[in-house]
């Protein structure tokens, strides 16, 4: 809010105006219903940008009748450049003092907008997010929408206020790495963007960045976000060589992370660790064929961990069940690969 706008206690039209940033790569199965919770919130200053990122279904056409029906959207085309220049396109063509991202398989819960709005100026924090709720069917959204909103976002919920580090701490390095869910003031952001090029941990990556630039950030429990679980999904989908990019993601952010408090470099590598296994677990269960074909993979993953798994610091910091992992795949990495995929197999997770 402009020093003006806070003295008057008026905020002025480009001032309240938010800019919802939608990237889409074919979605002609869930944009439309998409479009349609954000359309439905009840905060009225809002402009909605859709990014159509080199899709080739029905999403094209999808975009042209929601543009006819609603003055407020705008579509921006790109070639398949990948959902991180998707966005950055979106915030180069935003015109809000706010900015919310919503992937195109995902949902707003009613009032959620209007709730992080007010949640953000009554904190003065550069962002405000909150809880999501997971949802796969119809008849599971259609409960979720049908709840009753609490009339803030602080009704009932716990709410938590952080300065930069505490949020580092408590937020990012515990999992809460999503860009979306969240409400930002568009001066936060500033010239920060999404690394391009990579598909997973790229969110997290633009929430490190922001920051040496936060002053105050306030998370709601709240779940007012729907996410779909999206059997397509990145993180659902077999392994393939882009799934190296959560590692290579958590690499970049320890760099970061040391430049604002070098004493959390310990728990960044736990979280190099656990990105490692992660990705393990993923080429652990392909076929024997393609297992094979990705062995250099495995061998990247087997020599990172390796190089972590002497600094016993770490190991405070991983999710039960991950100390035995890390060690017997540092140790024995056929074994382990053998073992774990034993164990797939008689949970029926291999075909």
């Amino acid at each position: 809010m402009s020093q003006l706008a806070a003295e008057s206690g008026v905020m002025k039209e480009d001032e309240l105006l938010i800019s919802v940033i939608v990237p889409v790569h074919n979605g002609e199965a869930y944009l439309e219903k998409c479009i349609e919770s954000i359309v439905a919130q009840d905060y009225e200053k809002l402009e909605i940008l859709v990014i159509n990122d080199g899709s080739t279904d029905a999403t094209a056409k999808i975009c042209c009748r929601l543009c006819s029906r609603y003055e407020n959207l705008r579509v921006i085309t790109l070639l398949d450049l990948g959902v991180s220049a998707a966005r950055n396109r979106g915030l180069e063509e935003a015109q809000g003092a706010f900015v919310m991202f919503v992937d195109a398989d995902d949902r707003l819960r009613p009032g959620v907008l209007k709730g992080l709005h007010g949640l953000l100026l009554e904190t003065d924090s550069d962002m405000a997010g909150c809880g999501f709720a997971v949802w796969e069917t119809a008849g599971e959204w259609e409960c979720l929408t049908q709840e009753e909103m609490p009339q803030t976002l602080t009704d009932g919920q716990m709410v938590t206020t952080y300065d930069s580090i505490r949020y580092l701490k408590e937020g990012l390095l515990q999992g809460n790495t999503r860009c979306w869910s969240k409400l930002y003031r568009r001066d936060l952001i500033g010239e920060v963007r999404f690394r391009e090029g990579l598909s997973i941990g790229e969110d997290m990556l633009f929430l490190m960045e922001l920051l040496p630039h936060m002053r105050r950030v306030t998370e709601t429990t709240y779940p007012g976000y729907g996410y779909y679980q999206n059997p397509g999904g990145a993180m659902k989908r077999p392994f393939t060589p882009a799934y190296m990019d959560q590692i290579y993601c958590w690499e970049m952010a320890r760099e970061l992370i040391i430049k604002q408090e070098e004493s959390l470099a310990v728990q960044a590598d736990a979280q190099i660790m656990i990105a490692v296994m992660l990705t393990v677990g993923k080429i652990t269960l392909l076929s024997g064929t393609e297992r094979k074909k990705a062995e250099e993979y495995l061998r990247v993953c087997h020599r990172k961990l390796k190089e972590l798994a002497g600094k016993r610091a770490c190991y405070s910091f991983l999710p039960s069940g991950y100390c035995v992992k890390v060690r017997m795949f540092a140790l024995w990495p056929g074994l382990y690969v053998w073992l774990y995929r034993l164990q797939k197999n008689r949970k029926g997770k291999i075909a």
